[in-house]
């Protein structure tokens, strides 16, 4: 097996899960011959059927897998001490045809792959020709390029490489030692995305032209930075568990993705400055500390005072608690015994352990709201996964 098919496809952590099997033990039925490559062809190819060619689509973009992009901009957006605006919009629509571009161009790549591992698949069943997927990432790379320049040029500069990496994994890097750092980058990248979009379009009130402008972009690129890397850091140890998940895991890769979430959820629970300093709410800039007085003597100098807790705290624990339980547990049992069920267990349980990561990020910028709504997509994720697997 060349491993390409046991890496997650790119713009985030997106695994290819095993093969399903019909009732009778054999793949999903393939269309018959005289359909065979016509989507929406049915199993005795009499006429095209508009729900299974839907369903065929929507099995090859793993449509269920979208709910976990959004939260990349708006944790960039929270990063970058701004509000959420219309160009976060852009931006999230713009993650969303790029995502969606790796999708179709994955099982494009790996068509060859599909058809002697994965005959169910929407390509080697022949419900979806190999043309149309690819010409569907090139629509999706385009438009998500497009609605990248309708935010900005920051947003576009940023755009541009996220749609190169995305190609450059699924063509090149994807079954090499690169592939992790691929991925990771991308999903870095998708959360920088957000804070350009979010702050390098139009000026803000304080703004006195063009050079405060750019300023105001630099500063919530730069604040950004370590949301993407922490998020990069995830999306690295759980690209490395499912590189041979179908042929059973490396109980070092299940336990380096252990030690990782370790490590992310105990700097989640942090606030991201340091102490004897304050997060000022998205938008607002930061103002001296006025309340301290450094001429005057403590009150009880025997007594030290009480650390006020910021009004994030609370979410901000809550929610990287719910990281860690969502990825921890599964890498625990991969690395006791790292056979194909379990690792993929822990491959999923990596990719929905994605949203509360984003939404804890968010919290710990001091962007509760943004935090929670980001948290409200984990169960919907959840349901519609039911009805088509992420993996």
């Amino acid at each position: 097996m060349s491993g390409r098919r046991d890496a997650p496809s790119p713009n985030g952590v997106h695994p290819i899960g095993p093969a399903r099997v019909g009732p009778n033990g054999a793949g999903a039925s393939r269309v018959g011959a005289s359909g065979a490559g016509l989507v929406g062809m049915g199993a005795v190819g009499v006429g095209p059927s508009r729900a299974v060619g839907a369903q065929a689509w929507t099995e090859l973009l793993r449509l269920p897998a979208l709910f976990t992009v959004p939260g990349d901009a708006l944790a960039g957006a929270a990063a970058a001490a701004a509000h959420p605006n219309p160009r976060t919009v852009l931006a999230i629509c713009s993650s969303l045809c790029l995502y969606e571009a790796g999708m179709a161009l994955n099982d494009w790549a790996d068509r060859q792959e599909d058809a002697a591992e994965r005959p169910h698949r929407p390509l080697p069943s022949g419900r979806i020709r190999p043309t149309a997927a690819l010409a569907a990432a090139c629509a999706f790379t385009g438009a998500g390029l497009s609605l990248a320049a309708c935010a900005g040029r920051p947003a576009l500069a940023v755009a541009t490489p996220l749609a190169a990496t995305v190609w450059a994994y699924d063509l090149a890097l994807k079954s090499t030692p690169a592939g992790p750092l691929a991925m990771a980058a991308a999903r870095g990248l998708d959360l920088l995305l957000g804070a350009a979009a979010t702050t390098g379009g139009g000026t803000s009130p304080g703004d006195t032209g063009v050079t405060a402008g750019s300023a105001r972009l630099a500063d919530g690129v730069r604040r950004a930075l370590p949301s993407a890397a922490l998020l990069g850091a995830h999306t690295l140890a759980v690209t490395t568990v499912s590189r041979r998940e179908t042929q059973g895991g490396s109980p070092l890769a299940a336990l380096a993705a252990l030690a990782t979430t370790g490590v992310l959820t105990r700097l989640l629970t942090r606030p991201p400055t340091s102490r004897g300093t304050t997060v000022p709410p998205p938008g607002r800039p930061e103002r001296p500390n006025r309340r301290v007085r450094l001429d005057l003597p403590e009150r009880n100098p025997a007594r030290s005072p009480r650390p006020r807790l910021s009004p994030s705290a609370a979410p901000r624990t809550a929610l990287a608690a719910a990281y860690a339980a969502t990825a921890a547990r599964p890498y625990f049992h991969a690395a006791l015994n790292p056979s194909p069920p379990l690792t993929q267990r822990a491959v999923s349980g990596g990719i929905r352990a994605m949203i509360p990561l984003q939404a804890a990020l968010s919290a710990r910028s001091g962007a509760t709201a943004t935090a929670l709504l980001t948290a409200v997509l984990a169960p919907i994720a959840k349901r519609f996964a039911r009805k088509v697997s992420i993996t």
